[in-house]
């Protein structure tokens, strides 16, 4: 009987130990899948995220209020596509070269980042090597003395291929200048301005929205000193 009790003993007792090491290996596996678990759910949420940040953009809209009637309503922004009125371009070629092309010291920083604003790649490139302080050409070196250029725009003409594309202008427009100190102009000549352009996807960049919130864009930019006419003899 003793013989049969302390067997019995043992395999109770291994009983007991293979039930532990059971329960062990469980709660191993129910941690593992937890573990697994949470890393699913925080990449799933880190997706979610990234997929959401796009909706988290600021979009600028202008409200209106009609004077005599009090509605409200918001004017819907511009896409790019629709067509504009000719007396905006007009506005934007005018601007255009009445910014570039003049020259004060005071505002010649500004007025270079504005009208790259206007520039299509190829013609931001020709605009920096104008301006690159190398080129013995450039209106920093031109206009070292403290001199400055004063533009005043006198016609703008637009230009209609034959396929009906309405992409070139031209903008006659008189550069005073005058030197440093001086109360009057010590030269003043004519010129005329030859410009390809068109609109793209306006710029979502604050700072160039703020300059050109239409995406007009200048490609080409050829300007030619125009000889004035003859004053009548009197």
């Amino acid at each position: 009987m003793a013989v049969e009790a302390l067997e019995a003993y043992f395999a109770e007792a291994a009983g007991w130990d293979q039930e532990r090491l059971h329960t062990a290996q469980r709660a191993q596996r129910r941690a593992w899948q937890v573990a697994v678990a949470g890393w699913l759910c925080a990449l799933a949420s880190t997706l979610a995220v990234l997929f959401l940040t796009p909706l988290k953009q600021v979009e600028p809209f202008v409200v209106r209020v009609d004077r005599s009637s009090g509605i409200v309503d918001v004017v819907p922004a511009f896409k790019g596509t629709a067509a504009l009125e000719p007396s905006v371009t007009r506005y934007f070629l005018s601007h255009y070269v009445r910014t570039c092309e003049r020259f004060n010291f005071a505002t010649a920083e500004s007025d270079y980042e504005e009208c790259g604003a206007f520039h299509a790649p190829l013609r931001n490139q020709a605009w920096y090597a104008l301006w690159n302080p190398h080129n013995p050409s450039s209106p920093l070196n031109l206009h070292r003395d403290g001199s400055t250029v004063r533009v005043e725009v006198q016609a703008v003409t637009l230009f209609q291929r034959a396929s009906g594309l309405t992409d070139l202008a031209q903008v006659r427009y008189v550069k005073a200048e005058r030197a440093a100190g001086a109360s009057v102009d010590a030269s003043v000549s004519h010129w005329i301005a030859t410009l390809q352009y068109a609109y793209g996807t306006p710029p979502t960049e604050p700072r160039v929205r703020r300059w050109n919130p239409l995406g007009f864009k200048v490609l080409e930019f050829v300007a030619e000193p125009e000889t004035a006419p003859p004053e009548p003899k009197g």
